[in-house]
């Protein structure tokens, strides 16, 4: 896919920002620094960025070990990895506790069955009433020694079983996170290449139609350079929203990237999909709440493709992002599908328009 004139320009604007933030604070220029910085200058992560705010805030500054605090929590590519070895861990621990368990249940049982063969063959042999007293006493003892153990490794299984259930909707939790924009709590790029190139597959299986919509937000940067970071975030939300509300339980929406989502219609015709699209298109005027100034119009562009029996998944989104960048040259605000004269001229386009 070719990359946009200004999304070069906006993320050399944020590696400057970042850079210059090192600058300020006497860090030194490694890759993990400046990958933090970089992070807070897009706003994608509101955590971090309130977390490096309040720190500066409370220090003046940003020392090496809180470097290493906030990049660890929030940034490292580990997290999700190391606490998933910690779940699994806690799985295997209590699997072993409950075959150990099961283990002394078995030799008691042993024992009891060694007991009772002992008991029937003396009961057999005869002998006075004292000797079928102790005999009987015995039985009764080992009884209620099984019952006792046995009650012990209800309860143990039971509560190892609420335990690998926690630990399993850990586990769902950390892959959800890992999948999920922090942001705007749509689908992440990482899911929805997943899931792209599975409807894709099955659409061709199925001989079924499958849309695509790619949408960009209109004159992002302006809104991130005028107002900041946190207005910037404000309108991904916003779109992010009006996706969320015009999309249904099989389709697939994501923030692709930056200030791109991304639309899977599965089982959807083109035209149907142009009528979602429609729907998504939204023209609303930001408000400063604190002061109550107005900040403009956001508008988004929608650039729609249909599957082919020939398409990879990255031909359908090009062909879907061709048509986005049509879309922006005819004046933003508005849909244009791969069927329209507007996208013709797409491929000849020599950058895209911000």
């Amino acid at each position: 896919m070719a990359v946009r004139q200004d999304e070069h320009e906006r993320t050399l604007a944020l590696a400057e920002t970042a850079l210059g933030q090192i600058r300020a604070l006497h860090l030194p220029a490694l890759p993990r620094n400046f990958e933090l910085w970089y992070q807070y200058a897009t706003g994608y992560n509101p955590d971090l960025n309130k977390s490096i705010n309040e720190t500066l805030a409370r220090n003046g500054t940003l020392g090496e070990t809180d470097v290493d605090k906030i990049y660890n929590t929030f940034l490292s590519a580990n997290r999700a990895s190391e606490r998933i070895d910690t779940v699994g861990s806690r799985v295997l621990d209590e699997i072993k506790q409950v075959l150990g368990m099961l283990d002394a249940a078995s030799g008691s049982a042993t024992s009891y069955s060694e007991s009772l063969a002992d008991a029937s063959e003396k009961l057999a042999g005869g002998g006075d009433r004292d000797a079928l007293r102790v005999v009987i006493e015995r039985l009764i003892a080992g009884a209620r020694e099984m019952e006792a153990n046995n009650k012990k490794l209800e309860a143990r299984l039971s509560a190892s079983k609420q335990e690998i259930e926690q630990l399993q909707q850990n586990l769902e939790t950390v892959r959800t996170e890992s999948l999920t924009d922090p942001l705007t709590t749509l689908a992440n790029r990482k899911f929805f290449d997943q899931e792209l190139a599975r409807v894709i597959a099955e659409a061709k299986e199925k001989n079924e139609p499958l849309s695509l919509l790619m949408t960009d937000v209109d004159h992002f940067k302006s809104f991130n350079d005028k107002y900041g970071h946190v207005t910037g975030d404000q309108v991904l939300r916003l779109v992010a929203i009006s996706v969320k509300q015009n999309v249904k339980g099989q389709d697939i929406a994501a923030r692709y990237g930056g200030e791109e989502f991304a639309v899977a219609l599965p089982n959807t015709a083109l035209q149907s999909a142009i009528t979602v699209a429609d729907h998504i298109i939204m023209t609303k005027e930001l408000m400063k709440r604190s002061s109550g100034e107005r900040l403009g119009r956001v508008t988004i562009s929608i650039g729609a493709a249909t599957l082919r029996p020939d398409d990879t998944p990255q031909a359908l989104i090009e062909r879907a992002d061709e048509c986005l960048y049509a879309a922006k040259r005819h004046g933003r605000n508005r849909v244009i599908c791969e069927s329209d004269p507007e996208a013709a001229t797409a491929k000849t386009a020599a950058a895209r328009v911000a």
